[in-house]
């Protein structure tokens, strides 16, 4: 994609970003370009920052006043009233799955994103370092062969050459080209300075790039552990395991809006530097670099001429010189001093060898190696690296709204569990229909006369062998005959038959029905009363 382009555009995203309200921390507008040492500037970030805490701080508190609303509000304990609240804790188990699956999915995406992004950017900063690091040494090495080699046999060659006096001159003359040669490599930029701060740069980033990509990698990992554990504790219909489940939710909440206000920062941010980085690049280099140089390197187009071009120009017209002159010695000079031509052929291969240098530097200078490397670290940034970081943004949002549905079933969940179990130790241990009266019946004298009802001891031999009770054991007045009478649907034969001969367990009440019960007795009693008056 990079190699395509002539020109680094901005993605919309950057402008879309870029064009949110910039606000310090005292509601005082503030300039959107990206001056990071500005102090309003980055009060305009953080109050990015502080927006997210709002958000939170609004959050917990509707959840309070949802749970203090749950906690104040008693609701019917009938059966239509507990199936419709159970159907909203599974529904709302259910969203807050999906939202937590859906929001893991997103964040795994945009973390990959930012961290490609992230890397692209290191990646051409270590080219960068690695052309300028090479200039560097081409300029260092090709001053110190002009300085040290070249002025070495020069000097010897001037003793060799002293009687002729053509010669010495040409020594001279070649001299002066090496000087000429060694002022032009001296006009070129220091780039010591910027292949540190490169290289430190890459460095810091890729560290800080490394914890957190594995910070937010975790992050994930949480949330949908969390959220496993918090359906189980539903299912399982365990109370502590919902009530940690709860406290874990809280601060994943709380952890979803600092990285979104975070996030959201750090998008805003980037996206003011990508809309305008030559604005920001030129500040920076002001005094340090050129400005033709900069322009250069980040355009790169036809109609800017290279800077370097004059003392490259420079440079290769001195070689040709005193190579030139090299070679005239070589085959005069050499039949009458047979001495100099060890020192002649070592100029010659140090001028050789600063030719093939100057040759590299060249095409290390050329724009279109650095141009690509800017492009490359461009388009990681502000295409890969914004892009990811939206999308980590977006997962922040849906996570919070998935911790917020879950806190919200939770505790609707553990009162019904707690409902649950009251009505289960509201049992009456006295009732006859009572699968508990069985265990308690031979301490309690007064339901002797109930076993062969109540009891399954007999259900290992047959039926056939269970006599009903004899009528003058049974002590219970005509008024609970007949209610026994119409409670089993008046037909007499059934009153003495166990319960376990008609293929179904003994029943048991819980309060309501048993007081249901109790006032259907109660009514048959008055009706019995009134009969007998008749």
């Amino acid at each position: 994609m990079s190699s395509a382009r002539v020109d680094y555009i901005a993605p919309w995203w950057t402008y879309w970003l870029h064009n949110f309200p910039h606000v310090n921390l005292r509601f005082q507008p503030v300039d959107n370009s990206f001056l990071p040492e500005e102090e309003n500037y980055q009060q305009a970030l953080m109050f990015l920052g502080c927006v997210a805490a709002a958000g939170l701080g609004l959050n917990l508190l509707g959840l309070a006043v949802y749970l203090s609303c749950l906690c104040c509000c008693r609701r019917d304990e009938e059966d239509q009233s507990k199936k419709a609240g159970s159907c909203c804790v599974t529904w709302s188990a259910v969203a807050a799955a999906l939202l937590t699956c859906i929001a893991v999915g997103v964040g795994f995406y945009g973390n990959s994103e930012a961290n490609d992004g992230v890397y692209q950017l290191t990646y051409s900063f270590y080219n960068a370092n690695h052309t300028l690091g090479g200039v560097d040494s081409l300029v260092s090495g090709t001053m110190g062969s002009m300085r040290s080699g070249l002025h070495l046999h020069l000097a010897r060659l001037d003793e060799i050459f002293a009687t002729r006096g053509d010669y010495v001159q040409t020594l001279r003359f070649m001299q002066q080209m090496a000087d000429n040669v060694i002022k032009q490599l001296l006009g070129l930029p220091d780039w010591a300075e910027a292949e540190m701060d490169l290289a430190s740069v890459a460095d810091h980033t890729a560290n800080i790039e490394y914890y957190r990509w594995l910070s937010y990698l975790l992050l994930l990992i949480v949330d949908l552990i969390i959220c496993l554990l918090a359906c189980l504790g539903l299912a399982k219909q365990s109370r502590w395991l919902l009530t940690t489940m709860m406290v874990f939710g809280v601060l994943t909440l709380v952890l979803s809006w600092a990285s979104l206000g975070a996030d959201l920062a750090i998008a805003v941010g980037t996206s003011d530097f990508c809309v305008a980085p030559d604005r920001f690049l030129l500040s920076q280099t002001k005094g340090v670099i050129g400005t033709d140089i900069l322009h250069y390197y980040l355009f790169c187009n036809q109609s800017l001429s290279n800077p370097f071009q004059q003392p490259l120009t420079v440079f290769q017209r001195s070689l040709t010189t005193m190579q030139i002159q090299i070679q005239g010695l070589l085959q005069f000079a050499v039949p009458l001093f047979p001495t100099a031509e060890r020192d002649l052929l070592g100029v010659q291969h140090l001028l050789n060898s600063s030719e093939a240098s100057l040759h590299q530097l060249t095409a290390l200078l050329d724009c279109r190696g650095l141009n690509k490397d800017y492009l490359d670290a461009m388009v990681g940034v502000c295409y890969d690296g914004v892009e990811g970081t939206l999308y980590l943004c977006l997962f922040s949002s849906l996570a919070a709204c998935a911790f917020t549905v879950m806190l919200c079933a939770i505790p609707r969940a553990w009162r019904q569990i707690a409902c649950k179990e009251r009505d289960y130790d509201d049992i009456d241990e006295e009732d006859p229909f009572n699968p508990r009266a069985r265990r308690v019946g031979p301490q309690n004298p007064n339901l002797t006369n109930m076993h062969s009802f109540c009891s399954y001891s007999s259900s290992m031999g047959s039926q056939s062998s269970l006599q009903p009770p004899a009528p003058a054991v049974s002590t219970a007045p005509v008024s609970d005959y007949t209610n026994q009478n119409a409670l089993f649907g008046g037909t007499p034969r059934f009153e003495n038959v166990p319960l376990i001969g008609r293929g179904s367990p003994p029943p048991s009440y819980s309060p309501t029905m048993r007081a249901t019960y109790l006032s259907m007795t109660e009514e048959q009693r008055r009706q019995t009363g009134n009969d007998f008056q008749a």
